[in-house]
């Protein structure tokens, strides 16, 4: 079931890439002071940015598995699981177009980041692959409702390396809009704007989350 779930993480990264897009499109497209960004400028920005994620997903399943020993072990992990199936159903309803509730994580997240925000602007323009790389590990951090919903996601994988893997799976899942924004995304944005791709996408997650409160039930 923990393979498939990140197989899953994977899947909302990749098909949740037009949101990606818009929300560090803009980042990825000043990364080279207006000229077309060098591979290992790309290569450093994203890199920093899983990091980011995959530590959060760490920090977060090795306190919720913390948590779980401290306490009724098998209650606590059947609550988290169940928590963790309904966001998969939100990310599922996000995904397909249905409800957009997730932005609220978003709203919620921007408080923490206006603490941020001036140590990202100090970091333009970006001059090499270290600083695109230390860019990339401050902008992991941006207010993201996808991101949000997998890091609580990870409170449930069952400890930190589980939590890690997870939010890993998903940071590849954003590479191909990211990576490429001048070759791949290009030909793959009109596709996942389509709407039965995204409604097929977002109903796979939710078959998912289903499966997962099922179980725990």
């Amino acid at each position: 079931m923990l393979e498939t779930g990140y197989l899953a993480a994977f899947l909302v990264g990749l098909l949740g890439g037009v949101h990606c897009v818009g929300m560090c499109g803009g980042i990825v497209g000043v990364l080279g002071m207006g000229a077309r960004p060098g591979i290992g400028v790309l290569l450093g920005y994203n890199l920093g940015r899983i990091a980011s994620y995959t530590l959060a997903g760490a920090l977060l399943g090795g306190i919720a598995a913390l948590a779980a020993s401290l306490a009724d072990i098998r209650q606590a992990q059947q609550v988290l699981q169940i928590i963790a199936g309904l966001f998969m159903l939100a990310m599922g309803l996000y995904l397909g177009g249905w409800w957009f509730g997730l932005l609220k994580l978003e709203r919620a997240g921007g408080l923490i980041w206006r603490h941020i925000q001036p140590t990202a602007q100090r970091l333009l323009p970006v001059r090499g692959a270290g600083q695109a790389l230390l860019l990339g590990a401050v902008w992991g951090w941006l207010p993201c409702g996808l991101v949000y919903s997998v890091l609580i996601w990870s409170i449930s994988s069952g400890g930190a390396l589980e939590g890690g893997l997870l939010m890993l799976a998903f940071g590849l899942g954003t590479l191909p809009n990211l990576f490429a924004m001048g070759l791949v995304a290009d030909k793959l944005r009109p596709f996942l704007q389509r709407v039965w791709v995204r409604r097929l996408a977002g109903g796979l997650v939710f078959a998912f989350g289903l499966v997962s409160i099922f179980r725990a039930l």
